[in-house]
């Protein structure tokens, strides 16, 4: 926890807090560390910028935020995948009593719009790390009978939606008597979580081992700032799992791969009990399913550490994930990552943002063997765990200097640069370690034989590591 480590607020960092509304974002629970960037990323995309003048609590699913207008919070939820509402804040407290004297104390005129006698309202409860019986969410309900509501209940289709929030701290094995903090508003807009099951990849056409899960996709997208008229660039295309989000946000996508059989959807299948690939197994036909074949430019078989493009700037953001390709003795993972971000720095318009991935071997993990470049500024780093010594860290770079002749050898004389280097044994120090601990884990559990047991977990742990996504895995391995 890094309690309040961050502090965020919307646009206009010069004008008073106070002048700004506040609003209340209800964040989901998941891929914690992606939220802020994802939502900073968001807010500039609006015209939004930050500044140290308000503080959220990091891993809480609450924030509050100041935005300059409504029309920027619609904005927000329009894209977000990470949170689920937002709410113009009428008032705040500590308990009950300092929720009701807060709302006392909001101005009437802000009021009013929203309770006239020709309109319709009710009245949601939201309690987080605690269930609440219908009788007490009732009485929460009724103590609001000072409000001026002119206007009549309806429960299935009102104007205007007001919401009571109740935080019942982190903790669900010490859950608090009384809420931590109590807040009430007038509900805005949800956010775009159902695209996580809209564009979930167990019902996608054409999918490998390796495709990208559907959160993740869109987070990458938003991190990437990816807008309608976009050209985004995916020199690991694969199956085509990260076009698809771009695509949807109205950006033309192309990419490349030095897999033929990828490219072109041909050779074995990577679901259950199919063995070949069908005609309608390609990226294509992926992005025709969702209604997006139109923002599909193209994918190329290329090898990405030769270049194919015509020296200038091509793209408004890059993409990728390097999850699925082989490292062969020749070609390190520092090579990979160095060609990767001379690319973008070449490739990328000004402003331009890179997003991929970097396997990190925790106990050797620090923040200098970043790959860095004089062109490319470091935005956000998002861990994902992958095991108890292994994680995955979504970078994200933007570009912020002219690409020269020289810039193309300076890691060679960077000091991170050989820092990362170290990097390239990463595949033989994640072996090493499975190995001792299932060999240690063996010898303490000689009797086990089912799939239940340590060790045969560990090699399953093993397999989603390799695979890199444990949703796409499990549906190829027929788990459910």
């Amino acid at each position: 926890m890094r309690g309040w480590a961050e502090r965020l607020i919307g646009s206009g960092g010069a004008m008073a807090r106070g002048l700004l509304p506040s609003y209340l974002l209800l964040l989901a629970q998941e891929n914690l560390e992606f939220r802020l960037p994802e939502i900073k990323s968001l807010l500039s995309l609006c015209g939004g910028q930050f500044s140290s003048q308000q503080e959220i609590r990091i891993n809480s699913p609450f924030w509050i935020l100041s935005f300059p207008s409504e029309e920027m919070a619609r904005g927000l939820m329009k894209r977000t995948v990470c949170a689920k509402s937002i709410f113009e804040l009428w008032s705040q407290g500590k308990s009950a009593v300092e929720l009701y004297t807060s709302l006392k104390n909001y101005p009437v005129e802000k009021m009013v719009p929203y309770l006239q006698s020709n309109s319709t309202y009710k009245i949601h409860i939201h309690a987080f790390n605690k269930t609440l019986t219908q009788e007490e969410k009732i009485r929460r309900i009724d103590a609001l009978e000072f409000l001026p509501f002119e206007g009549k209940v309806n429960l299935k289709n009102p104007e205007h939606i007001f919401w009571i929030l109740e935080d019942y701290g982190m903790d669900p094995n010490n859950v608090p008597e009384n809420p931590l903090d109590l807040y009430f508003g007038r509900w805005i807009a949800d956010g775009q979580r159902e695209l996580i099951e809209s564009y979930s990849v167990k019902r996608r056409h054409f999918i490998g081992n390796t495709s990208m899960d559907a959160c993740l996709s869109f987070i990458m997208a938003n991190h990437g700032r990816v807008k309608p008229n976009d050209v985004v660039f995916d020199p690991f295309v694969g199956t085509g799992g990260l076009l698809i989000s771009s695509a949807h946000f109205g950006a033309y996508v192309c990419g490349t791969d030095i897999d033929f059989n990828t490219v072109h959807g041909l050779g074995k299948a990577s679901r259950k009990n199919q063995k070949w690939r069908g005609p309608d197994e390609n990226i294509r036909a992926n992005l025709r399913q969702y209604g997006l074949e139109k923002y599909y430019l193209d994918a190329l078989v290329s090898d990405a550490s030769k270049p194919i493009w015509r020296k200038e700037m091509l793209f408004d953001a890059i993409i990728t994930d390097q999850n699925h390709i082989s490292i062969s003795s020749n070609y390190h993972l520092s090579d990979i990552f160095f060609d990767l971000l001379n690319s973008a720095a070449e490739y990328l318009v000004m402003g331009g943002r890179l997003v991929y991935w970097l396997p990190v071997y925790k106990p050797e993990y620090t923040e200098e063997i970043i790959p860095r470049h004089p062109c490319l500024k470091l935005i956000s780093n998002c861990e994902q765990m992958l095991s108890s010594h292994t994680s995955r860290r979504l970078i994200t770079m933007e570009k912020v200097k002219e690409f020269e002749d020289e810039d193309q050898y300076s890691h060679l004389l960077d000091y991170q640069s050989l820092l990362y280097k170290g990097h390239n044994s990463f595949r033989e120090k994640y072996f090493s370690g499975v190995t001792k601990r299932i060999a240690k884990e063996e010898k303490d559990n000689q009797k086990c034989s089912s799939l239940s047991c340590p060790s045969a977990i560990l090699l399953m742990d093993l397999a989603v590591m390799l695979a890199g996504q444990m949703p796409v895995l499990a549906q190829a391995a027929g788990i459910n």
